[in-house]
């Protein structure tokens, strides 16, 4: 039997509903597939160092933030994007990892999150038109994305609990690739964004993870898990 293991970049709590359901999103898409799977919590502030997330076959940014340290999450994601590891954000993984590749990909230093930088003058995650706090949303997925591949159809439905996003002022800069954006909404704001010239790396504004407290397995993160397993 084939072994993969994650690790999860974020600070666990385990009030918050989107890190109930990762632990049963991931049994469920490795019992799907036939892998020995393990996963691993990695508090942001005990990343230090490339060691600190080195010997795992994924990464996973997950909700909540602002998390304890956001130089922690921001080395995990260059160090998967880097090394060319499968990575999958979410929620707050997506809106770190378009902070990290503004920083480290376009040299844009100064990029930041306006949730714990509020003053920032590059603030290319910023407030949402329309905060989306505990609703599901019909996601429009762009054709020929590999999130379309993944998911088989054009239109999904997810869940949310976030009040930040991409800045829509900072959009064509940040995704005429390789970062591109694969999904938006009706309000034609991104909510899904993938590298192209990487085996895996997808990140999406909405919790995926959320389907296992459903019953239900999450086309993206099998998706991702098989990738960790390859």
């Amino acid at each position: 039997m084939k072994r993969a293991r994650i690790g999860l970049v974020g600070d666990f709590d385990d009030t918050v509903v989107a890190h109930q359901g990762i632990p049963p999103s991931l049994r469920d898409s490795a019992e799907s597939i036939g892998l020995h799977l393990t996963f691993e919590w990695l508090a942001t502030d005990k990343i230090v160092s490339v060691e600190s997330v080195s010997g795992f076959s994924g990464i996973w940014c997950v909700p909540t933030t602002p998390y304890r340290s956001m130089e922690g999450a921001l080395l995990a994601i260059q160090y998967a994007r880097e090394g060319r590891i499968p990575f999958l954000g979410t929620c707050g993984g997506f809106q770190h990892a378009i902070i990290e590749y503004a920083r480290n990909v376009l040299g844009w230093a100064d990029a930041d999150h306006a949730e714990s930088s509020p003053d920032t003058v590059c603030p290319v995650i910023s407030p949402l038109a329309c905060s989306l706090v505990e609703t599901t949303e019909i996601v429009n997925i762009f054709q020929g994305s590999r999130l379309a591949q993944i998911y088989g159809t054009l239109k999904i439905f997810e869940g949310y609990r976030c009040r930040y996003g991409l800045n829509p002022d900072f959009r064509k800069a940040l995704l005429g690739g390789p970062l591109i954006g694969s999904a938006d909404d009706a309000t034609g704001e991104i909510r899904a964004v993938e590298l192209l010239d990487h085996p895996f790396f997808l990140a999406t504004l909405f919790q995926p993870e959320r389907a296992a407290l459903k019953g239900e397995t999450s086309p993206l993160i099998r998706a991702f898990v098989q990738a960790c397993a390859a």
